[in-house]
Formats: C-alpha cells, structure tokens, sequence
C-alpha cells in the first residue's frame, strides 16, 4: 500500500462506518464496506510498521503484533456478539487458520518462489526450527488438547485449564521474542542479510518523532475503523457464508486470510528478494502471535459476555495440523530448500481451503 492510501484509507473507513452503523447493509453496501475493511487493514499494518522501525527490536515487534492481534480479536468478538450467549468456536477455527495458512500457504508460496528465482534458497534451520518448536506447542496446548480433555463437555476447557492455556501462550510468546530480539538474534540474522527480525524486513530509513506521532494517530483511527466495521460487517459475513453451503468454520478462514494479508505480501516479497528468512520469521511469527496473543484475550473476553469457547478442533484439522507440523519440520531442519518442498506445502494449503469449505 502506498503512503497516501494509507492515510486515505482510515478516512474512508470511518466515513463508512458512520454511514452503516446500526443499519441493514444491501448486497452492495456490504460489499463495499468489505473492501474498505480490507483496506484499513493493510492500512492499520501500514502504520503499525512505520512505529516498528522507530521504537527498534525488541519493542518494534510488540507493536507490530499487537496492532495485528487487535485487528483479529476485533474481528472474532464482533463475530461472536453477533451471536451472544451460544457457544463459539470462530477464536479456535481463526487461529487454526492462520496457522495452516502461514505454514502452508505463506511459507509454500515463498518457498517455491525463492526456488525458482534462486535454484536452492537458504535460511537459518536454528531460527526457524525454535519459532516452529514455539508454535507447536503454543498450537497443540490451546486447540489439540481441549478435544481431549474430559473434565469439561465437548472440545472445551475448564476455567482453571483455560487459565493455565491462557498464561502458557502469552509465557511462550514472550519467551520467543526475548529469544529472536536480545538472547539468540543471531539465530534470526543469517549473515547475508542485515536485520532478518520480523520487524527488521521493513523497507526504508527510520522514521522520524513527527511520522511515528502520526502514524499512531492514523494507526488508532484506523483500528477504531476496523474494529466498528468488523461489527458492521459480521451479520452479512455468517449469512454469505451460509447462502453460499460453506460451514460455520469457513468463516474463521476469512478472517484469517484477511488479517494475514499485508503480512503475506510482504513475506512474498522477501522471498522474492532471496531473503527466505525474512519470509519465515514474519509467516511463523505471525502464527505465534494469533495465538500466544489472541488466545488470552479471547478467553477473557468469552467470561465477560459469558459466552462459552469452543477450542478444540475436528478429527480432520488435527490431522491436517499434525501433518503440517511433520512437513515443516523435515522441510525446517535442513536450512535450505527447493521447490518440492514448496510443492508440498502448497497442496497441504490447497487441501486445508478444500476441506474448510467442504469437511
């Protein structure tokens, strides 16, 4: 996105909020408020980038995943007051999305795309195998272990087990970014390239105190706009969903796809630019943050709208996760790749959307 749509976009965004609160949306104006959500987004991310690049590591990548992470919670508790009181499982269905989709869909195309432009792309196997390491058990703790659990019914978790999961993500979170920003940056930093952090990808000189000022300006209008959209919109995404045969847990992957967007584009980039270890700490990162952040505040939210949080997944993602995780590992450990391992990842992301729409 460009720096004037950046700017552009918020504006927009809040004009169109004032024009569609409390109002039933038609086909068109649903439609256009989900391009302008789209927008804002990208343009929350934006400006959240320009404060990364000024405040510096480890502060810069705190910014950048939490202004990413109150875009998802926005968007899930929109979705869920929408539907208040009845049992939720969109905060599970999201986050296994951004998961599945990070590392196979974000990691897969900037693997093979690396591949082709570079024969044989290198990263940093120590780096990449603690963010995925991190992630598994972040992944497995908050959404394989409540299908399992039996002191709570159905794919839940009891109050002082969702506290325990709650607390264990936000400890690992923490863990990895003292980890990637101060104890063992090295490990994130191969030596071709002078700042592999997910924040440290970002193009451009430091921002001065003037633009980062603005940007958090622009950035809290533009979540105020993401935020009042997301609620706006969430009645018309449920029943799109619905018209259109796909199940309720389509609509986590939505979601998902949305929030993941610029992240996406700009870890595609970094690939593009034989820089595949930009591409895994910004894919991986993001997957850790959606839960080691989402998770908690989700899971506080639910008790206070007393609305029950349905986490853990069906028979198939668990397989689908369990194989995602097997893939990047063997695809993780030897530091380098070619485009069969892109492959691979690619059809698990192909089968993951195919399987979401139709289980």
């Amino acid at each position: 996105m460009t720096r004037r749509l950046a700017f552009v976009a918020p504006a927009v965004a809040i004009v169109a909020l004032l024009l569609s609160w409390e109002r039933e949306l038609s086909f068109w104006a649903f439609a256009l408020d989900l391009v302008v959500l789209g927008s804002v987004v990208v343009a929350a991310v934006y400006h959240a980038e320009v404060l990364a690049r000024r405040v510096g590591e480890p502060f810069g990548t705190l910014v950048l995943a939490v202004a990413v992470t109150v875009i998802e919670v926005a968007l899930i508790v929109a979705v869920m007051l929408a539907s208040r009181g009845e049992p939720s499982s969109l905060a599970g269905d999201t986050v296994f999305s951004v998961v599945l989709i990070t590392c196979n869909g974000i990691v897969g195309l900037s693997l093979i795309i690396a591949a082709f432009r570079h024969r044989v792309p290198t990263f940093s196997a120590e780096g990449s195998g603690a963010a995925l390491a991190t992630l598994a058990a972040l992944a497995t703790l908050t959404l394989v272990v409540p299908r399992f659990t039996t002191s709570s019914p159905g794919p839940t978790l009891t109050g002082a087990q969702l506290t325990f999961a709650a607390l264990a993500s936000l400890l690992l979170y923490g863990l990895f970014v003292f980890v990637q920003a101060i104890r063992h940056r090295e490990f994130f930093v191969p030596e071709s390239e002078d700042n592999g952090s997910i924040v440290g990808q970002l193009d451009g000189d430091v921002p001065s105190n003037r633009d980062a000022v603005t940007s958090l300006v622009v950035l809290f209008i533009a979540l105020v706009g993401v935020v009042g959209l997301a609620k706006t919109v969430s009645p018309n995404i449920e029943e799109a969903t619905h018209q259109a045969g796909f199940p309720p847990a389509f609509v986590g992957v939505v979601i998902a796809a949305l929030i993941l967007l610029p992240e996406g584009a700009t870890a595609v980039r970094a690939a593009w630019d034989d820089r595949v270890q930009a591409s895994m700490n910004l894919a991986l990162g993001s997957a850790m943050a959606s839960i080691g952040l989402t998770i908690p505040v989700i899971a506080v939210v639910s008790q206070i709208i007393d609305t029950p949080l349905l986490l853990g997944l069906s028979s198939v993602q668990v397989v689908l996760f369990a194989l995602t995780m097997f893939v990047a590992a063997l695809t993780i450990t030897p530091g380098r790749s070619t485009v069969m391992q892109g492959g691979v990842h690619l059809v698990l992301f192909v089968g993951f959307v195919v399987l979401s729409a139709s289980p």
